[in-house]
């Protein structure tokens, strides 16, 4: 256990135990300043290839408002371990054990991309856990019968060029810290339909916010319709950002997304 400075706040680095494999994230505690949600965390999630520290500019203006932040770096990424296994719903598993190892009785959880799946997982397995669910520009299953997608890939945009390289010149212990082992896992995970998901959403009770990027990105938009129609309360924002709208598009984020977690 470690304690760092998350801006102006405080925060605890925790390594636990979690189903065999040691998850780090960080933990900005018991809010000092009062907010109606105070007693409710809000639990952010990376996508494939970084760590925790993408949301560290949301976490600060949460923290400031009042609100307890979680952020944990998934398997394979950050100050958490490598694994011999990456499979989608083992990473919706980790959160879940982290939950119940913080002893949460209630969380909102907002993921981008494989984080946005790794949390949707945690409000079908554990509908009773989340208050609110926000899932920014997960790349949703294929269902059944639908065609797989080629093993191309766009170029990425110019915004998506720079963002990479000064990632590795500001955080660079995130590049290297990044199981590329997974990468292979992850696209044949992409290029496999799951039946079993697409039958399952409609179980999600917590409000959703489904976050979807522009022409750079990766949500199809008829399985976006798809998924509006079935999980009960659910409502879809559209930016005109790539994959990543938190980075890109932050302050349209942060006003889309602060009224529903009910700031």
């Amino acid at each position: 256990m470690a304690s760092v400075l998350w801006r102006n706040v405080e925060s605890i680095v925790i390594r636990v135990p979690l189903g065999g494999v040691l998850i780090a994230c960080r933990d900005s505690g018991r809010p000092v300043a009062p907010h109606p949600l105070s007693e409710v965390p809000v639990l952010l999630v990376h996508g494939m290839g970084g760590d925790g520290h993408t949301w560290d500019r949301f976490a600060d203006r949460l923290i400031r408002s009042g609100r307890r932040v979680i952020i944990p770096d998934l398997r394979g990424h950050g100050r958490s371990a490598h694994t011999n296994s990456y499979r989608f719903d083992e990473f919706g598993a980790d959160l879940l054990r982290l939950c119940e190892h913080l002893e949460l009785s209630t969380v909102d959880l907002v993921g981008h991309s494989l984080g946005g799946y790794a949390v949707s997982c945690v409000a079908l397995e554990r509908p009773a856990l989340v208050r609110r669910l926000v899932i920014e520009e997960q790349p949703l299953p294929i269902r059944s019968g639908d065609e797989r997608p080629p093993l191309t890939r766009r170029f990425p945009s110019l915004p998506e060029l720079w963002h990479a390289t000064t990632s590795l010149i500001r955080h660079p212990r995130a590049v290297l810290a990044f199981d590329r082992a997974m990468t292979r896992t992850a696209l044949e995970q992409f290029r496999k339909p799951n039946p079993e998901w697409w039958e399952r959403i409609s179980d999600i009770t917590a409000p959703t916010l489904f976050l979807r990027g522009g022409p750079g990105g990766m949500v199809d938009p008829e399985k976006l319709e798809l998924f509006r129609a079935t999980v009960p309360d659910c409502t879809v924002g559209v930016f005109t950002s790539g994959h990543s709208i938190h980075r890109d598009r932050y302050r349209e984020f942060v006003t889309t997304v602060l009224p529903f977690l009910g700031h």
